[in-house]
């Protein structure tokens, strides 16, 4: 006992030095809402379906499992696509990366409206995942390149909160505009979103401090490099089993809530990611919790989090599903915010390639999600799928235990 609280002290200690001298470099109040914007765009697309799934199934004749490939269209090209992005990002510059991205976003975005059939919209939807780790892993290398330490985990705090509100706008916003004009019309207002998002993004994030100066080739090589940690790796399975929580969880309730006892149409459905705005207020804390307990022990206490709301999602009462998703959701984006920190800090090089490493394993553990629990669905409905994240969760707790060793051998606060 005496040895744990030992190292836990440590955890503290170190992680309230942030591994490395605080950067002098001020955070601007328009900074932090540029780096909001980037989280918002970032997240705006990527799970926006998720409320219309029992329409698009309704309207492409398409089983549950099938629809929640339009899911995991995405994020598998996200996953496929991440380990070039951190590499073009560093080479061509973040900032002007990620812009770029948003740009094409939106023109995308705009060509669900016009599918005809769900391979169509899968095709779109893929396409949209190519696009979308220019930000992700843009955000991450550009956050930890300007601002080091606790200060770099406030910034982080600050993306992912974006990231949560701009997935709960994605939902929200396509389940209501569906139910009043069909979801076409949902997925053009959130074009129309997307383009105000890089406008502001644009007028207010400042220019790269720096940007990698080697060949792509050279910065794919270092991802290699990165291999060879095991903070990275566990980090990495970690962030995996998070998504396959969240996409598994998220793609699927819209299916439950749609049956009795709830019987709840798409805007029904996006009305209860209201949740959303409140949920997303947990990485704000991402540093104190850092400070008191270290990485490592406050990424298991996300973890249980996250499993509380799991259980609640099991009650046949609406007002519990409710809170069950937000201390669910609150949970997964604390997880994201000490997961993308902890790889800024570790990477000393090649953060866009470390970046991608990470958003690679979490986009995969997400296209997962999307369609195994779909897989459960016809023979033990939501409880089934439920046990099956609940499972995931644990696998990502233990991983997380594997970490301190990791830490020993590297010196670095876990």
């Amino acid at each position: 006992m005496d040895g744990h609280r030992t190292e836990t002290t440590r955890e503290a200690e170190d992680d309230r030095s942030g591994t490395a001298p605080s950067s002098p470099l001020p955070i601007l109040p328009r900074e932090r809402a540029a780096i909001f914007l980037l989280g918002f765009a970032a997240f705006l697309p990527l799970y926006a379906p998720q409320s219309v799934l029992p329409q698009l199934a309704s309207s492409f004749q398409a089983s549950p499992a099938e629809t929640g490939a339009v899911i995991g269209a995405t994020t598998l090209a996200v996953a496929l696509s991440a380990p070039l992005a951190g590499p073009l990002t560093d080479r061509f510059g973040r900032k002007r990366s990620m812009l770029a991205a948003i740009a094409i976003l939106v023109p995308l975005t705009l060509l669900l409206t016009l599918c005809a059939s769900l391979n169509e919209l899968l095709a779109v939807r893929f396409s949209q995942g190519i696009v979308l780790p220019a930000l992700f892993t843009g955000a991450v290398a550009y956050i930890g390149t300007r601002w080091e330490g606790t200060r770099g985990a406030s910034v982080t705090g600050m993306f992912v909160t974006g990231s949560a509100i701009g997935g709960f706008a994605g939902r929200f916003v396509s389940g209501l505009v569906a139910d009043i004009a069909g979801w076409q019309s949902g997925f053009a207002a959130l074009a129309a979103v997307s383009a105000f998002c890089a406008v502001f993004v644009a007028l207010w994030l400042t220019p790269d401090r720096g940007r990698g100066t080697g060949s792509i080739l050279a910065n794919i090589r270092g991802m290699g490099t990165h291999l060879q940690d095991g903070r990275i790796r566990a980090v990495s399975l970690c962030g995996a089993t998070v998504l396959f929580s969240m996409t598994g969880c998220l793609s699927y309730l819209g299916f439950h809530l749609a049956e009795p006892p709830f019987g709840l149409t798409a805007a029904g459905i996006g009305l209860v990611f209201l949740v959303y705005p409140l949920s997303a207020t947990a990485p704000l804390v991402n540093s104190r919790l850092l400070r008191r307990l270290g990485t490592g022990n406050a990424y298991r206490v996300a973890f249980g989090v996250c499993a509380v709301g799991q259980l609640l999602l099991l009650l046949p009462d609406l007002t519990a599903v409710v809170a069950g998703t937000g201390i669910f959701l609150g949970g997964v984006f604390l997880c994201q915010s000490l997961a993308l920190g902890y790889v800024g800090r570790v990477a000393t090089t090649n953060k866009g390639a470390a970046a991608g490493l990470y958003v690679c394993c979490f986009y995969l553990g997400g296209s997962l999600g999307a369609i195994a629990p779909g897989l459960l669905w016809k023979t033990a409905g939501w409880p089934g799928c439920v046990a099956l994240v609940l499972a995931a969760l644990a696998t990502g707790a233990l991983i997380s235990l594997a970490m301190r060793e990791q830490n020993r051998r590297a010196a670095e606060p876990v």
